[in-house]
This record gives C-alpha cells, sequence and structure tokens, in this order.
C-alpha cells in the first residue's frame, strides 16, 4: 500500500502550481481538523503539524525529489508568525484594576523562570559540550522560552483565573526571551559595558516609538473607510517590525504596545476625546482586528510548522546522547519552574506547572544565532526533542486535568441528585385532610 503511494507520488509534477495549491488547501483543512482534535484531547496541534512535514518530506525524498532550501521561507513565515502570535495576544490582555496583582505576578514568574532556568540550562550545556558558556548561554536561551502560539489556544478550557495567569505569563515570556536573546548576542559582539548601555538606550527608543506609533496608527485608521483597512494597518505594524530591527531596537514591544493600547482603549476615553477620536470606531477596529489577527496567526502558524517539520532530518532524533541532554534539560525547565511558582504565583500551582511548552519562538531564536555563534556541538536534535517532550507533558497534565475537573463536576451532580431523592416529599394539606 505504502509503495504505491509513493510510486503514485512520483508520477506528479511537483513544479505544476496547481499540484503546490492544492497540497497548501489540504494542509490547511487538516490544520483545521488538527485544532478540533486538540480541543477534544488537549493534544498540541503544532505536534501534529510538525509530524505532517516530516511526512511530507519523506514522501518527497521517497518519491526521488530533492529536497528545496526551505530555511529562508521558514524565516520569514516566522518572523511574520511571531509579529501575529504577539499581537493575538496583546489583543486578549485586558488591563483592570483587579488584574494588577496576578500580572504583576506573571512578569516576575516569567522573569525569574526565563533567567534562572537559562543559566542552569547553559550550565548544563557547558558541562557536556565542548562551547564556552557564553555560546552555551546564547543556545539555552530559545530553549527557555515559553511559547504563546501553543499555551493560548491549549488553555482555554482551564479555569478563569489559571488560563488568564498563563495567558499573561506566556505573552511576557515570548518578550523576555526575544529581548535577553538579542541582548546575550550583542553581550557577545561588544562586550559587557557597551551591550547594557545599548540595550537599555535600545528600550528606551523602542518605549518611546511604540506610544507614538500607537497614537498615529489609531488617529490615521480611526475614520478609514476602505474595505482592506485591517491588511493595510497589518503591513504598517509589520513595516514597523522590520524598521525597529534594522535599527537595533526591539520592535515586538511596539507590537505589543499597540496591541494592548487597542484592546484597552476604553482606558484613554477622555484623552481620544479630547483630540476628537471617538471609541465606537475604535471598538469597531479592534473587533475586526482581532478576527483577522486570528485567521491570519492560524494561516502563518499552519505553515510555519509543517515547514519546520520538512526540515527535520529525523537522523539526529536517533542520537542517544541528543536524547539525554534533551531530558535533562526539560528537566531543568520543570524543576525551576516549580520553585519560582512556589515562591512567587500561588499555592496551588497545577497544572500551571507542567504547562511549559516549547514553540514558534524557540524555533525562530535557534535559526536567528549568528554564523560565529553556531557551534557543531549543539544538534538540533535537541531542540526537537524539548518541543516534543515539553508538547506531551502539557498534554498529559492537561487531560490529567480536565478528566478530574469533570470526575468533580459528575460527583457533585451526583451528590445534587441523591440529596434530592432523599428529602421528605412535603405534604399539601388537603391530603392530609
Amino acid at each position: 500500500m505504502i509503495a504505491s503511494i509513493f510510486a503514485l507520488a512520483a508520477g506528479i509534477d511537483l513544479s505544476n502550481p496547481y499540484i503546490l495549491l492544492s497540497g497548501a488547501c489540504i494542509i490547511l483543512i487538516l490544520s483545521y481538523f488538527f485544532n478540533r482534535l486538540s480541543d477534544r484531547t488537549n493534544v498540541p496541534s503544532v505536534i501534529l503539524l510538525i509530524i505532517t512535514g516530516i511526512l511530507v518530506r519523506f514522501g518527497i525524498e521517497q518519491a526521488h525529489y530533492d529536497m528545496p532550501n526551505l530555511m529562508p521561507y521558514l524565516e520569514i513565515l516566522g518572523i511574520v508568525g511571531l509579529i501575529m502570535i504577539v499581537l493575538e495576544a496583546a489583543l486578549d490582555l485586558q488591563l483592570t484594576r483587579e488584574k494588577y496583582p496576578m500580572i504583576g505576578r506573571t512578569v516576575i514568574v516569567a522573569t525569574t523562570c526565563l533567567i534562572a532556568t537559562t543559566f542552569a540550562v547553559a550550565w548544563f550545556l557547558k558541562s557536556q559540550l565542548d562551547i564556552t558558556f557564553g555560546i552555551a548561554f546564547l543556545y539555552a536561551t530559545p530553549l527557555c522560552v515559553m511559547s504563546s502560539s501553543i499555551i493560548i489556544p491549549s488553555v482555554t478550557g482551564l479555569l478563569q483565573d489559571k488560563k488568564e495567569f498563563m495567558i499573561y505569563e506566556a505573552a511576557f515570556s515570548d518578550i523576555l526571551g526575544i529581548l535577553l536573546f538579542y541582548f546575550v548576542i550583542s553581550f557577545l559582539e561588544e562586550g559587557g559595558m557597551v551591550a547594557t548601555s545599548q540595550f537599555f538606550v535600545s528600550l528606551i527608543l523602542t518605549i518611546l516609538v511604540s506610544l507614538i506609533a500607537t497614537a498615529i496608527l489609531i488617529y490615521l485608521f480611526k475614520d478609514l473607510k476602505s474595505q482592506t483597512k485591517l491588511f493595510l494597518l497589518t503591513a504598517n505594524l509589520v513595516l514597523l517590525y522590520s524598521l525597529g530591527k534594522l535599527f537595533h531596537l526591539s520592535p515586538l514591544i511596539i507590537i505589543m504596545v499597540f496591541g494592548m493600547a487597542l484592546a484597552n482603549h476604553g482606558k484613554f476615553k477622555s484623552l481620544l476625546n479630547r483630540y476628537g477620536v471617538g471609541t465606537e470606531s475604535i471598538e469597531k477596529i479592534e473587533k475586526e482586528f482581532h478576527l483577522i489577527t486570528l485567521e491570519s496567526a492560524f494561516l502563518v502558524r499552519t505553515f510555519f510548522f509543517v515547514v519546520f517539520g520538512m526540515t527535520i532530518d529525523v537522523g539526529n532524533l536517533l542520537n542517544l546522547e541528543v536524547f539525554l541532554i534533551s531530558l535533562a534539560v526539560v528537566a531543568c525547565i520543570f524543576i525551576f519552574r516549580a520553585i519560582m511558582l512556589h515562591f512567587f504565583a500561588r499555592e496551588n500551582f497545577t497544572p500551571e506547572l507542567y504547562i511549559a511548552p516549547r514553540g514558534l519562538v524557540t524555533i525562530l531564536l535557534f535559526f536567528q544565532i549568528p554564523d560565529e555563534f553556531i557551534s557543531s556541538e549543539v544538534k538540533p536534535g535537541i531542540l526537537l526533542y524539548v518541543i516534543i517532550l515539553t508538547s506531551l507533558v502539557m498534554t498529559y497534565y492537561l487531560i490529567k486535568d480536565k478528566m478530574k475537573r469533570d470526575q468533580q463536576n459528575g460527583n457533585g451532580g451526583a451528590e445534587e441528585k441523591v440529596k434530592v431523592s432523599t428529602q421528605e416529599p412535603e405534604l399539601n394539606p388537603v391530603d392530609v385532610a
């Protein structure tokens, strides 16, 4: 059966645009069903997409076609996907007075987990591989960034406070992890004092640019009547991100500030009214833009992880040393996460402890390590194993948590039924008479 499938595939002309278009549509349809399956089983759709990419590569190789160089496409998809995912997360961040303590806790947990885990993983990589601590720290940083692209759709079934905690933590982990990654590169290239001063100057400039760009974009788009204004707005944000990178700023902060300002525009009602900006038009833009962001993130995320799967050499996964190193990295992630949640978050931090998957940001940063810092000692298989293992741990405990809550709800319902059935029936006075 398999041989006949590959024989059929060998006769397909992959240069035919209709074949490629059909394949792309099939992948999108599969991605939709993977999302539905993920909602029911808590198995991350990302894992299924990566497996799909691996199978596509296997099919291409078995059909005796040459694998094209997919890295340029992977990088572009990753950048756009990162923008969409951070924007999606920012649009979900509702800032209210009641949530300030929780937001503070998530910032502390995201920061301490990132720094402590990165140091631990870097120390372990240095002790096991022939690399300097600086290179080890650079490689460890992507491995210690949580994936909001996996967490946000995976925690929809949690209790509201737990779900919000994870969404905020994942969003801050993405931002802080990316800032740390580029700070480490600057530190290795320029040295300590220069890198530190450049980092803080860049951060201050980024915040100023974020506030100015957000105000200008909202003012310009509030009364725009064009039916294509949302894609025009998206193009402006991607342009701002690209220009920010070219000028060595932290452009994801620009994206996050814009998304949070749009989602919380009601807090600036008096300021907006002073400049003749009505909140009704902004609210309409926010709702429509949120929808198009969700759709765009789904599209880009689908092709990113499938293309990533196509770049994976399965032979790297058959290395026992790679597997054991990955296992130790995952152990570091959860040990330090447990410590930080215990001290800074809450007493009952299950299943939050086990929700720490790695995904798009990890992959994107891993492939953006400059050539002069790339080491053959660090195998790409470590990256894939960490993504798979952390996702499987999250899946297991999300399923376990769901079963536990379903059982509690079932017991509660059963107890209620027993209580009702054992109550003494009320006697009607007419019947007594």
